[in-house]
């Protein structure tokens, strides 16, 4: 299948009631407006092609760019070529669930995630706490450093609250992830998470949300998730 077929079949599958709902969230022109689960009978089709999702991923259609990251060779980029995706990933549902999604599954990961938390920019550092966030709640527990993990969870806690505003979503979400997801430091998240206590996250256009981690965790505790692991991150 060639850039133009996949563009073709992705404009087909547009609906507008989806168009609005991404714009809403921050998507702009060029876009279809296609849900993430009407995209799967075409990637079973193509599986892997790291040019081809290339060629997507530069169109700056937000359809063919989430599309490039379910076609993409993780291990087939190199760190240079995230950070040129991260630079055409212009709001948060590109940079947390395109380019950090294929990069969590990347043996670089930590390295490129490490070194976007440390940038000072909202969508980068989003996009590496984003990235531990879908590497801890899919790898297993000793592929990580606990030492870390747990400075890791002590930058959120003094740091969360005048963070960037998307930034705080995904540092929210870290210590969320932590809690449930990796085994070792469950109690220190969940201690970590009561000091934060709420976070306010300023929305443009829409009402403040209050994000709450230890709330959270409470509630996934309660449906009996602890030590949850997902089997895929992309779809």
């Amino acid at each position: 299948m060639d850039l133009q077929t996949v563009m073709q079949e992705l404009e087909a599958l547009g609906k507008e009631r989806t168009k609005k709902m991404y714009m809403s969230n921050g998507a702009h022109e060029p876009l279809f407006g296609v849900a993430t689960g009407a995209m799967k009978p075409i990637a079973k089709k193509i599986k892997i092609n790291q040019p081809l999702a290339e060629e997507l991923y530069a169109t700056g259609n937000y359809d063919a760019m989430y599309f490039a990251g379910i076609i993409a060779d993780p291990n087939g980029m190199t760190e240079s070529d995230y950070d040129r995706w991260m630079d055409s990933a212009y709001f948060y549902m590109i940079s947390d669930y395109v380019v950090a999604v294929t990069l969590s599954e990347a043996d670089i990961a930590q390295v490129v995630a490490d070194k976007w938390i440390r940038s000072g920019e909202e969508l980068r550092m989003s996009a590496g706490w984003s990235c531990y966030c879908w590497l801890l709640g899919n790898r297993k527990d000793f592929e990580f450093d606990e030492h870390k993990i747990a400075n890791m969870l002590e930058m959120v806690k003094n740091t969360i609250h005048d963070a960037p505003e998307r930034t705080k979503v995904s540092m929210n979400n870290f210590v969320y992830t932590v809690g449930i997801s990796y085994l070792p430091l469950h109690e220190k998240a969940v201690e970590t998470a009561k000091e934060i206590g709420p976070v306010e996250v300023i929305r443009e256009k829409k009402k403040n949300s209050i994000l709450n981690a230890y709330e959270s965790i409470q509630k996934e505790l309660d449906r009996g998730k602890l030590g949850f692991k997902r089997k895929y991150v992309r779809c």
